[in-house]
């Protein structure tokens, strides 16, 4: 019985004792409320890296806090630049083109001064293109050539240069036209009737260029008494016509009439 009744006695001590203990010893109230101190939190340490003059001009100097409960963080201080002045250009811009909110559509009206330089400038390029790929003023000249047929003799053949390439006139004879009216064209590779390539069957005019690789053939020559190109062995009838060989054309004939006194006219 004395030990329960001095346990029962010493219970309310020890239960005050604890209190006291878990509050840092400081005294309790017979009511049992506890009064908590106050915890003073030290000034935040502060320390200046290590920078140059120069730096601390450009970023200001660089500092580190650290302290209870605050993580480091790293503070830069700029230098505050706000009494600089931008340069204004509106006096140099168009009044439509001010309004930054405005569309490109409103402003086309100021601008057609632009687009007509444009055009202008897209003109001459292409009059100098034009005039540089024209042909020069001798290939002019010689576009139009006058041939006085009575020079060639009755079964020959004559050779003019006619915009830089070599041009046969050929005077038939009455068999030659004979032999060239009878063919059958339809066995031939560029099928093509002699009186459609004449004007007047005693004339024949051709370039004389084969249609092969541009080789020059030469005339009264080959197989079928007509042309004949050396190079690789095409042979053209006294029509012009090809017959045998690799051309794959006839000789083109050129535009031409006949003008007053015997002459003939080669034109462009």
């Amino acid at each position: 019985m004395n030990v329960i009744a001095k346990s029962t006695t010493l219970s309310p001590f020890l239960r005050a004792t604890a209190t006291v203990v878990s509050n840092g010893g400081m005294p309790v109230a017979a009511t049992g409320k506890v009064t908590k101190p106050k915890i003073t939190v030290p000034v935040p340490f502060r320390r200046r890296l290590q920078q140059t003059t120069y730096q601390d001009f450009l970023t200001g100097p660089t500092c580190i806090s650290s302290g209870v409960a605050v993580s480091t963080q790293i503070h830069q201080r700029r230098l505050a630049h706000t009494d600089i002045q931008w340069p204004d250009f509106n006096d140099y811009r168009q009044p439509e083109v001010q309004d930054p909110h405005a569309k490109s559509q409103d402003s086309a009206p100021s601008r057609k001064g632009g687009s007509v330089a444009g055009v202008y400038s897209a003109k001459v390029v292409v009059h100098n293109l034009v005039g540089m790929m024209s042909p020069t003023a001798d290939v002019l000249a010689m576009s139009k050539i006058e041939i006085n047929l009575g020079s060639i003799p009755e079964g020959k053949s004559a050779i003019f240069k006619w915009r830089g390439k070599p041009l046969f006139v050929r005077h038939r004879i009455a068999s030659e036209i004979a032999t060239e009216g009878k063919v059958n064209v339809a066995n031939l590779r560029d099928p093509e009737e002699d009186s459609a390539r004449t004007k007047d069957p005693k004339w024949l005019v051709i370039i004389g260029v084969c249609t092969h690789l541009g080789c020059v053939p030469i005339a009264n020559a080959g197989d079928f008494g007509g042309y004949y190109c050396p190079c690789h062995g095409s042979h053209y009838d006294a029509s012009g016509r090809i017959r045998k060989g690799p051309a794959p054309l006839n000789l083109e004939v050129p535009p031409y009439e006949f003008i007053e006194d015997g002459k003939m006219l080669i034109v462009g």
